[in-house]
């Protein structure tokens, strides 16, 4: 009976501070005395994420500030919440109707078909990942792996080779400036093919594939056709902040790698690699 006295005032206790807290989400959020309706939150548009307030806070924290340079910033209480907001947008955005993209992506070439499969997954692939061998302090001579946006031409016009936009302050440029030879990895896990056929991005028949080569950077006389490729496929570059010295490269490949059906993978020779088409 005493236990039972003791417990009661307790339960009590509980559900007061209970009172003041709801479930949304498997989140606790406090309620004020000022309850304000689902319906009215979904109309503050002017709220912003604390993340959008500074654009170039954001790629102040992406890369070391010993290399980062911007004679425009402006001091925190020159700039309006309106301004916050829509700049941080604007650098990370971009209308859709800017990417120059197939209508509808075509279902893979068959797998018997190897070289075809290569250059579609080189051709519609919008990212990759990129490994090379490590300059960081803590890893020098290490495998290193970094996540890139590609693009081997614009939508209508594959090459089969991969372009990228890079800057000085990543690291992974930093390590090709030290040994320019990389591996770029991509797998039709990025699509919807393999969650269509329920196959899990190990599963041989989700194809992948790795081209190995030099990464070099694009030269004058191909620098137009650099632009276009990146830029139709990823407009919101061209209005990254050019305090970052961006500048294209490309990767001159000396390997093909590929695996798309169980029971062993193809090296495709460079010849077959770049007569095949993906469309």
């Amino acid at each position: 009976m005493r236990l039972l006295l003791h417990l009661v005032p307790a339960l009590a206790t509980l559900l007061r501070v209970g009172e003041s807290y709801t479930i949304r989400s498997s989140v606790s959020w406090a309620v004020t005395s000022d309850v304000v309706e689902e319906e009215e939150l979904d109309t503050l548009s002017d709220e912003a994420p604390a993340v959008l307030v500074d654009n170039i806070g954001i790629w102040k924290q992406a890369y070391p500030s010993s290399v980062y340079r911007d004679a425009s910033e402006k001091k925190p209480d020159q700039i309006s919440k309106s301004e916050d907001v829509s700049s941080a947008s604007r650098v990370f955005s971009y209308r859709m109707e800017e990417v120059k993209v197939p209508s509808s992506i075509p279902t893979p070439p068959p797998h018997e078909e190897a070289a075809r499969v290569a250059r579609y997954m080189a051709h519609y692939s919008d990212w990759g990942h990129l490994a090379t061998i490590s300059t960081q302090e803590q890893i020098e001579g290490l495998p290193f792996g970094n996540i890139f946006s590609v693009s081997d031409g614009p939508a209508d016009n594959s090459t089969g080779i991969p372009y990228f936009y890079v800057t000085p302050m990543d690291n992974t440029v930093t390590d090709l400036r030290s040994f320019p030879f990389a591996s770029l990895t991509f797998s039709e896990a990025e699509g919807d093919f393999c969650r269509k056929q329920v196959y899990d991005p190990e599963d041989p028949r989700c194809a992948r594939l790795t081209l190995t080569g030099k990464m070099v950077e694009v030269g004058p006389e191909e620098l137009d056709f650099a632009k276009e490729a990146m830029f139709s496929r990823h407009p919101v570059m061209k209005k990254w902040p050019p305090g970052h010295n961006w500048f294209f490269m490309k990767l001159v490949l000396q390997q093909v790698w590929l695996q798309d059906w169980v029971g062993g993978v193809s090296v495709i020779p460079l010849e077959e690699y770049f007569k095949a088409t993906p469309f």
